[in-house]
């Protein structure tokens, strides 16, 4: 559905570029570049989709001429969803809204160092940002949820449907299903309570240091292991209470100035706090991260314990999956006899990108039934972008399905996305078709040579010149 789908602009951090427009379109700086029924579309609104997709790396030059036809086609599509949403007397939700608007909000005023560096940045009171943000948020919701609906009512995809597609798509079009794995696992955590306790020493002798005179700058670029804040010697810069870990953010505005805090526990570690200025609710600190270290002894006792295990298993004394619900110590898999699953989608079945590298180094070379070496990895607690807890595993590799052409037999409910997608999609289409048809649209002849997606937005340009 990617070119009926809405361009939404979550973090908007970057003003539009009018010097860029007036170079584009001689001289012009803003002007309303279309009209779909009674909502109406800037040239401004295009150039700040065209200055966010820049800052973000998605486009390399700000004067791609079919970058912006494509970006306003994607508008003018979403116009046409909005409207019917509110004929439909779709409603938003104002509590999500409200949510991403505050996380949009709070993103800016980070970015930019505090309320009045926003303001300016954005050449208007934050209240007005977030009335505009606001509006904007709504009409994506609304035309979002006019998409869906549209999506979820066409009929029921019958396996007859998934047959006749088999039977009538070229070969070449037909999925291919990557090679998948099936794989179950035993785990063994360290002993975090010991390598807490040895970091918080550190970390306790280091504050002494500090209280005793030595800079806390230095001793962050030291000894700090937050590699984004080390080499500015700990300092966050002013930023959100919002954007922080909520213990982290409560130790930060609880302190004075100059004042040191007690050592502070979060998923990403510990941390002593040094909190340089506050603003309402945002505050500029420094901080010192450690994480616990484990040693060669800690992996030594727990790879003997697993290779203990697991020649239990080879030998025949105990069956793996009852070995794994009275050993293993990762909740998740335990209780399903150590089965492994994905846990965005439930899957017991991995693709190789899904599968953490070391979990795949472990099982590549076995065969079906084979139990790996043991081997360090990590779980899937951390915090998104970053690794999970240190874990000792053994891996044992279920079954491997081979990449191939999707099948009636053994992939129907592949098949059945597939077909569903496209069925979803061709009612989409068919919906913007018809809008077009009868919707009052003036498109500028500044977009004369646009090559659109749906040839009708060509013909409304047409019409009116």
């Amino acid at each position: 559905m990617k070119n009926l789908g809405i361009i939404t602009a979550c973090l908007a951090l970057t003003l539009m570029s009018a010097s860029a427009s007036a170079q584009k379109y001689n001289g012009v700086v803003d002007k309303t570049v279309a009209v779909v029924g009674n909502e109406m579309i800037s040239l401004s609104d295009v150039e700040a989709e065209v200055e966010i997709m820049r800052a973000q790396g998605m486009i390399s030059s700000s004067s791609d001429y079919g970058t912006r036809c494509e970006l306003l086609e994607n508008m003018m599509t979403s116009k046409l969803f909005l409207m019917q949403a509110r004929v439909d007397s779709l409603s938003v939700s104002n509590d999500m809204v409200e949510a991403t608007l505050n996380q949009r909000m709070d993103y800016a005023r980070t970015t930019f160092g505090g309320d009045e560096q926003a303001a300016a940045h954005y050449g208007k009171p934050l209240y007005k940002l977030r009335q505009e943000w606001r509006e904007q948020l709504q009409d994506q919701s609304l035309a979002q949820q006019e998409q869906q609906e549209i999506a979820n009512n066409i009929p029921e995809i019958t396996p007859f449907d998934v047959k006749q597609y088999l039977d009538t798509a070229d070969v070449s079009s037909l999925p291919q299903i990557p090679i998948k794995y099936k794989m179950s696992q035993i785990c063994v955590y360290p002993d975090r309570a010991a390598a807490s306790i040895a970091v918080k020493e550190k970390l306790l002798s280091i504050r002494e240091r500090i209280l005793n005179g030595e800079k806390f700058s230095t001793l962050a670029r030291l000894y700090s292991e937050d590699p984004g804040s080390a080499r500015r010697g700990g300092e966050l810069g002013m930023a959100s209470k919002n954007i922080f870990w909520p213990a982290f953010s409560d130790a930060a505005m609880s302190l004075k100035p100059g004042i040191i805090s007690q050592i502070v526990e979060t998923p990403d570690g510990f941390h002593i706090i040094d909190v340089i200025e506050k603003n309402g609710d945002m505050f500029n600190a420094r901080h010192i991260l450690m994480k616990p270290k484990y040693t060669k002894e800690d992996r030594d006792k727990a790879f003997a314990r697993l290779d203990s295990i697991r020649t239990a298993i080879d030998t025949g004394k105990i069956a793996f999956d009852l070995a794994a619900r009275f050993y293993s110590e990762d909740a998740a898999s335990r209780t399903n006899g150590g089965q492994m699953a994905d846990p965005a989608t439930g899957s017991a079945y991995f693709e190789i990108d899904q599968i953490k590298p070391q979990d795949y180094a472990a099982v590549q070379d076995l065969e079906e039934g084979q139990i790996s070496q043991p081997i360090e990895s990590t779980d899937n607690e951390g915090k998104a972008g970053r690794d999970g807890n240190l874990v000792y595993k053994i891996v044992r590799l279920d079954k491997i399905i081979p990449s191939h052409v999707a099948s009636f037999e053994h992939d129907y409910s592949d098949l059945l996305g597939q077909v569903t997608n496209i069925k979803q999609n061709e009612a989409l289409k068919k919906f913007v078709k018809e809008k077009i048809g009868t919707t009052y649209i003036v498109i500028d002849p500044l977009f004369k040579d646009c090559e659109f997606v749906e040839r009708g937005w060509v013909d409304k340009i047409r019409k009116e010149q």
